[in-house]
């Protein structure tokens, strides 16, 4: 167990930038008055999507502080991290070829 996880700073640093992009898009969603019901669902899933992300972010920033639980919380983070790519590219299949 490192003082410092090289991973957890990064995961702090992607998830932190994936919340800003997952607020760009639902802003363009919005803001392109898609009445389809594609659009409201990718709406729900990045919303959702967001707030993985940013406990993805807390989670990483926490394994750098707490030492006793540096593996725990890495992992937690880790996991939450691919869960939300995982989000963001189900809201974009959808977005793109409006499937439901």
């Amino acid at each position: 167990m490192s003082q410092f996880s090289n991973l957890s700073s990064h995961i702090l640093q992607a998830s932190a930038q994936m919340v800003g992009v997952c607020m760009v898009i639902i802003s363009i969603v919005r803001l392109l008055h898609l009445g389809n019901t594609a659009s409201h669902v990718v709406d729900r899933i990045l919303g959702v999507d967001n707030i993985v992300f940013l406990l993805s972010a807390i989670l990483s920033y926490a394994s750098m502080r707490y030492n006793q639980l540096t593996d725990l919380l890495e992992g937690l983070a880790d996991t939450l991290f691919m869960m939300g790519l995982v989000f963001m590219t189900l809201a974009s299949v959808l977005l793109s070829f409006e499937i439901l």
